[in-house]
């Protein structure tokens, strides 16, 4: 990933947080709760009310991950 992405990601994210701005709190309030173990439950409704469920087994390399990005939005 080169500079000028990592800058389109960023106007990205910050276009997103600025439209959803609970989505951020809410990542900061479950961050301490997320451990390896731990699921993560996705459920989307399309217009149409298709209802899409999946979910994931937190993994420690997820938590690195999640460290990383962490690291890189400092």
């Amino acid at each position: 990933m080169n500079f000028q992405s990592l800058l389109q990601l960023k106007s990205l994210w910050q276009r997103f947080t600025d439209q959803h701005p609970k989505f951020p709190a809410f990542l900061r309030a479950a961050q301490p709760a997320l451990k390896e173990g731990s699921v993560i439950a996705f459920s989307i409704t399309t217009p149409e009310g298709k209802i899409i469920e999946s979910n994931l087994k937190v993994t420690s390399t997820d938590l690195e991950l999640i460290e990383s990005l962490k690291q890189m939005s400092q």
